[in-house]
């Protein structure tokens, strides 16, 4: 497509070549046909908070009616997890099942960021070897659409059409919407469009039109919104009534701020948004919100609902510490780039008609490795286990189990984050969690089911659980061939695990 084709050529070559490839289903799909194969609609939501949605927040400064009606007609993970603390690594983690530390893709591509020690050696692309999870349904005859974010490589043939996706509208190398929200778009993946035009509506109109075109084939509709990620844009009628909201919200002695924690080169803490108050941000909130909310309701109208499996969640936590710091997301500690709650603990709801219940919640802690297998079980298709080496089904929880057979789950970020994050890795066994930093090998230990902030470390009091757990993340390191930070020409040595 030229990059300077009209809106209409296309809308018109995308949804032509989505037409054509509809007439040549695959045979696996008819030795199913006595049951109607399960559809997928995922919405993934950049840099969005645990705390920025009502169905966690009963106190929530955004407005977000649709994910609440989302949560309240599926189950909501109360303990969902992003593989990582920033964007690329957790989209591979999802796209692949496998943690993004055994491609080394454990930054947001391409992000090298220095500090007292250089980062640790990065990938920034997602492997063409890789059978992701668009292809694996391909294989069975899903037709599949890629919209919105995508930045899991710098070069166009690592692009979601090369990956597995039948369409591909706005996603490319770069991890922001260069140009902003408004447009003229400065992408190559998406047309012209008249002046103004706002883009999360721009990525759900062209949803809406492949919903029409895919409504009698099983299908994914991967939906990555760029939003809620900066540049802090809103529509002008939203950022007018959430600045009312705000006035009627502060007092004027209110603070808004508070120190998190000194992070080198810092010369002062690094400081934190103690209040959900930004008036920008919460026109983008709900601006997304309303599209997920059309996207719902054209299920409903093509009269697909009850055979569409829908899934939301977010790719890190929310912006809390740096870029204009948007959005709080305490009670968690930290946000976006921190290995605290606050910059992995996600949004994570999945909707299944017909056998999860309505309204119900899970605190079974999950991670995005396991929406791999999870969507191939739900859909009734062999899983691949050569692939999805790290994710389990979730389909146990979804049907009412309490648990599910796995004792940890891991996180590693030998990076410096433009959030002022340490670089780390993190274990999670049941309700206790240990941070380890990269830089001189502290260890912390968190008891989250008591102390969901972690202000408490309790390293001290129980160094048996420490010495375990820490164990366990080490043989986890050698497992997925981790790479740690290295030193800087003629300085010192970073630490390294045994």
């Amino acid at each position: 497509m030229r990059e300077n084709a009209t809106r209409r050529e296309f809308m018109k070559t995308l949804l032509g070549g989505l037409a054509a490839t509809l007439l040549h289903p695959r045979a696996s799909i008819h030795a199913a046909a006595d049951r109607k194969p399960m559809n997928f609609v995922f919405f993934l939501v950049d840099d969005f908070g645990w705390m920025d949605i009502g169905a966690n927040n009963p106190n929530c400064f955004y407005e977000t009616p649709n994910i609440d009606r989302l949560a309240r007609s599926g189950m909501n993970f109360t303990n969902g997890y992003a593989a990582n603390p920033v964007c690329s690594p957790t989209r591979y983690s999802i796209m692949t099942g496998k943690y993004p530390s055994r491609v080394d893709a454990t930054n947001w591509f391409s992000g090298k960021r220095s500090g007292r020690f250089n980062g640790a050696p990065l990938n920034d692309w997602m492997p063409l070897e890789e059978v992701t999870l668009a292809e694996a349904l391909k294989e069975h005859g899903y037709k599949t659409a890629f919209l919105g974010k995508w930045h899991l490589g710098t070069e166009d043939k690592y692009w979601p059409e090369n990956q597995g996706f039948d369409v591909n509208v706005g996603g490319w190398s770069v991890g922001s919407p260069r140009g902003g929200y408004f447009a003229p778009f400065e992408n190559p993946r998406l047309g012209d469009y008249p002046k103004g035009s706002h883009l999360p509506k721009v990525l759900t109109d062209a949803s809406m039109k492949i919903l029409d075109k895919c409504r009698n084939t099983p299908f994914l509709l991967y939906l990555a919104f760029y939003s809620v990620h900066t540049p802090l844009q809103g529509r002008e009628d939203l950022v007018a009534r959430y600045k009312a909201k705000r006035q009627n919200l502060l007092d004027t002695d209110e603070r808004e701020f508070g120190p998190e924690e000194q992070v080198w080169p810092a010369k002062k803490e690094r400081q934190v948004r103690l209040r959900q108050a930004h008036a920008v941000y919460g026109a983008m909130v709900e601006a997304m919100d309303e599209q997920i909310g059309r996207v719902l309701d054209k299920l409903e109208e093509l009269g697909i609902a009850d055979s569409t499996a829908v899934i939301l969640m977010s790719d890190n936590g929310g912006l809390s510490t740096s870029e204009g710091s948007p959005t709080s997301n305490l009670p968690l500690r930290g946000g976006k780039g921190w290995l605290y709650e606050g910059g992995i603990r996600e949004p994570f709801l999945i909707r299944w008609p017909g056998v999860t219940k309505p309204g119900s919640a899970c605190d079974v802690p999950v991670i995005s490795t396991d929406f791999y297998p999870t969507i191939l079980d739900m859909a009734g298709l062999p899983p691949q286990k050569s692939q999805h080496l790290d994710g389990t089904s979730l389909v146990p929880l979804l049907k009412g189990a309490t648990n599910i057979d796995r004792d940890a789950i891991y996180w590693h970020y030998p990076h410096y984050s433009n959030q002022g994050g340490f670089p780390g890795g993190a274990i999670r066994m049941g309700d206790w969690k240990l941070i380890e930093r990269f830089e001189d090998g502290r260890v912390h230990l968190y008891d989250l089911q008591m102390d969901i902030g972690e202000r408490e470390d309790l390293a001290a009091q129980y160094p048996q659980r420490v010495e375990q757990m820490r164990a366990k993340l080490h043989a986890w390191y050698r497992q997925v061939d981790a790479k740690f930070l290295e030193p800087k020409d003629g300085g010192p040595q970073p630490w390294r695990p045994e």
